[in-house]
């Protein structure tokens, strides 16, 4: 066996029964455990020694985890390659005892008040030679196939795989997104022009407008270009200068117009 059984193994042989944990070794390497089954929280072995009539069937039970701290190691193991990989060969990844205990969980139980233990041979104390020999059938076990540990702990290998395959795609996909993201700014902020300035300084008329064209007055343009027309357009005036009507006095102002070059004038 490897260095993964050894706590698993010392914490039921720290109980000080030499002797028939000696002789469940000796059963096991025998091949007196018949079958051993594991399922969510239960190893369930058939064992029928040389001196035994029948077979007695021994059982250790362990708490399963439920949804949500299998929720928290599955997180952690996705984000780690080798550990998937270990798993898929077959072995039991270094370090994964970490994970859980980051997880506030420890994969194997550590101590005698984790597991409940009874075998129908009924011999007392307990454990019996039946369950010494399920014991250390069950740390060859998890030696052999390090799912059986997780199936015990309430995730089946199936189950396991199908979940971190999930999370490895839905870890993928978001990456995805953001990497996409990260390029469309990149893109947006290399490939946009700047805008013109609402003014621009070295064009005043832009600012100020076009001065106005004293030539090209809406005066002329009713009157067909004559700049006096206005006054031919109004009622005479009752007021008079010196005789003469006040339109008549103001008529050589409007021509005078005319003949004036206004600022902004194109002719």
């Amino acid at each position: 066996m490897s260095d993964f059984a050894p706590a698993f193994l010392g914490m039921f042989e720290s109980l000080r029964m030499g002797p028939t944990f000696a002789r469940g070794r000796r059963d096991e390497r025998a091949g007196h455990v018949r079958s051993l089954t594991v399922s969510s929280s239960l190893a369930v072995a058939l064992v029928r020694g040389p001196e035994d009539p029948v077979a007695f069937r021994s059982r250790i039970a362990v708490r399963a985890f439920g949804a949500a701290e299998w929720a928290r190691v599955e997180s952690a193991l996705v984000t780690e390659a080798r550990f998937v990989a270990g798993l898929l060969d077959g072995r039991m990844p270094p370090g994964i005892e970490a994970v859980f205990g980051d997880a506030g969980l420890t994969l194997l139980p550590l101590s005698l008040g984790e597991v409940a233990m009874d075998c129908t041979c009924e011999r007392w104390p307990v454990p019996c030679i039946h369950l010494a020999a399920t014991i250390y059938a069950l740390a060859r076990a998890f030696e052999s196939d390090p799912f059986e540990v997780f199936t015990w702990r309430g995730r089946h290998r199936d189950e396991l795989l199908m979940r971190l395959r999930r999370l490895r795609e839905e870890a993928a996909v978001n990456d995805s997104e953001v990497a996409d993201d990260a390029k469309t700014v990149t893109r947006a902020e290399t490939s946009a022009e700047p805008e013109p300035p609402l003014i621009d300084a070295g064009d005043p008329d832009a600012f100020w407008g076009r001065s106005l064209d004293l030539g090209e007055s809406p005066v002329q343009d009713v009157a067909g270009g004559r700049s006096d027309a206005l006054l031919d357009q109004l009622d005479p005036p009752r007021l008079a200068h010196r005789g003469r009507p006040l339109n008549e006095v103001l008529r050589p102002a409007y021509r005078a117009l005319s003949d004036t070059s206004g600022v902004g004038r194109t002719d």
